[in-house]
């Protein structure tokens, strides 16, 4: 997998990609990342990557000819001929990264993140440049060298070998279960795609706190039901979109009601 990352700040990347999972599967060769300074395409004396937008408005927006020099440069294919590369534009209009996303990002041989500065790009960098818009969030920052930072980690998470643990991948949260059924996930380790049940480790009891005696009481089938039904809650409380997608059991839903009346939370499932 190559990631090309076109930014004004190369800089910028120095850090977040030099450590952990990434740093590791750099250093494997799982992943190559290539940083390009978009001032490096420009053609005039003053390395011009921004103008004011046509029509007025507060602020400046990146032009599109060094954009375009730079990703055709790296000999992308035309966009009909596209099957294993993807032009990413990071962008507040763009649609919202989530896990599935990510999951299929990861069969991507090349990735480039294309990142917005200013007041934003101009439009026919998205039109005729790349096949995506990608927002991490529904909030704004100053550009998208944070979001491409974010993409790249997770999706090199998702790659063969970069964990050191295959299976803490399908253990996460927004991961859905691989083996969902009408009795849901039989693994003590699956959420199945809602937000991740709490972990406990040594010492047993920490200033007072105790770990949940099911945790250390050695029975699989009490813990499977006991962390279902606390990833489930949390869900609930939290992220209760997130149930509206996912493949629930009846056990599921017999929990959900309960804990429904208990938070006195009014949600159909």
């Amino acid at each position: 997998m190559k990631f090309e990352i076109v930014t004004i700040f190369p800089d910028f990347f120095r850090g977040p990609l030099d450590y952990g999972i990434v740093r590791r599967a750099r250093e494997a060769r799982l992943i190559e990342i290539s940083i390009h300074d978009l001032r490096a395409f420009t053609s005039d004396k003053h390395k011009t990557v921004d103008d004011r937008p046509f029509g007025g408005g507060e602020g400046m927006v990146l032009k599109p000819e060094p954009i375009f020099a730079c990703v055709e440069s790296l000999a992308i294919a035309a966009r009909r001929e596209r099957v294993k590369e993807s032009v990413i534009l990071l962008s507040a209009q763009g649609r919202m990264f989530t896990q599935n996303i990510a999951q299929e990002l990861a069969g991507m041989e090349r990735i480039v993140l294309l990142c917005g500065r200013y007041e934003g790009v101009d439009e026919r960098v998205a039109e005729g440049l790349a096949d995506r818009e990608i927002s991490i969030g529904d909030y704004i920052l100053s550009g998208g060298e944070l979001g491409a930072a974010i993409i790249v980690d997770t999706v090199t998470r998702l790659l063969p070998g970069a964990l050191g643990n295959e299976a803490s991948a399908q253990q996460e949260s927004f991961t859905a279960a691989t083996k969902a059924g009408a009795e849901g996930p039989d693994s003590t380790c699956v959420s199945g795609g809602l937000l991740d049940y709490p972990h406990y480790t040594r010492p047993a009891d920490f200033r007072g706190m105790a770990v949940p005696e099911v945790l250390v009481g050695g029975n699989h089938e009490q813990i499977r039901k006991w962390r279902r039904r606390k990833a489930l809650e949390k869900t609930l409380r939290n992220r209760p979109d997130l149930l509206e997608t996912q493949s629930l059991s009846n056990e599921d839903r017999k929990v959900i009601e309960e804990l429904a009346v208990q938070q006195n939370l009014k949600f159909k499932i």
